[in-house]
């Protein structure tokens, strides 16, 4: 037998023995974590407990949908909560960093972290545990049922938990009656809410904004005209 030959069985063992060892993790990991089938009520618990109230799907305004997707997770409606290309670019980033800095989350993964996992993924065991947990989501509920429970109990700053409460404490409307530049503001703060607070840094707020706003037009989301006009409000 070649040298060449006795290589290439080697490796398929070796990959054969890798995804026996993935196929059993996944199933050990999914019979110990918790069932999904109850996210629905954490958010609703979530919300009370911060005076607020979690919206259904036909809430969501559109512009705000389209900005979260945009900036959050543009491969939202065609992954089933995982992103190989946002876990790889994670684990690039993190390899040539030395740390575990970048979670390369879907949506639905920052739903499930914050529903299960009081918002902690830090390490490479509670992250494999996030994944699992994000596909038992999307086979719980649709994607509309899942953008809309992420945007009642997303963290927003100041105190405000979900997209509805921040819109009484940064603009003293309803979400219904936010323009598309608030819309983009709002979809903005879920990745540093201090940071980009328009009460505090209004000019990292408004820069912020307008990378969402340039993320929806370059996805085809709003026009290049609709982004220019909405860039051109005041913070």
């Amino acid at each position: 037998m070649s040298r060449l030959s006795r290589w290439g069985r080697r490796s398929l063992l070796a990959a054969a023995l890798l995804a026996v060892a993935f196929a059993v993790t996944a199933g050990v990991t999914w019979a110990i974590t918790p069932s999904t089938a109850d996210a629905l009520d954490r958010v609703s618990a979530l919300d009370r407990a911060h005076h607020t109230a979690p919206l259904r799907p036909d809430q969501v305004p559109p512009g705000l949908a389209a900005a979260l997707v945009a900036v959050e997770d543009s491969t939202f409606y065609q992954d089933h909560g995982l992103s190989l290309e946002g876990l790889g670019r994670a684990a690039l980033y993190d390899l040539t960093h030395g740390c575990t800095c970048q979670g390369g989350s879907t949506i639905t993964q920052q739903l499930a972290e914050d529903l299960y996992l009081h918002g902690d993924d830090a390490t490479p065991w509670l992250r494999w545990v996030d994944i699992v947990l994000a596909v038992k989501l999307e086979s719980h509920l649709s994607k509309a049922q899942i953008l809309a429970a992420y945007a009642s109990e997303v963290y927003l700053g100041h105190g405000a938990v979900g997209a509805p409460q921040a819109s009484q404490v940064y603009f003293h409307r309803p979400l219904s009656r936010l323009t598309l530049a608030q819309d983009a503001m709002l979809a903005g703060l879920p990745q540093a809410p201090s940071a980009y607070d328009p009460l505090v840094h209004p000019g990292l707020a408004r820069a912020r904004r307008d990378a969402v706003l340039e993320a929806m037009r370059e996805q085809g989301l709003i026009s290049t005209a609709e982004a220019r006009r909405a860039a051109s409000e005041p913070v």
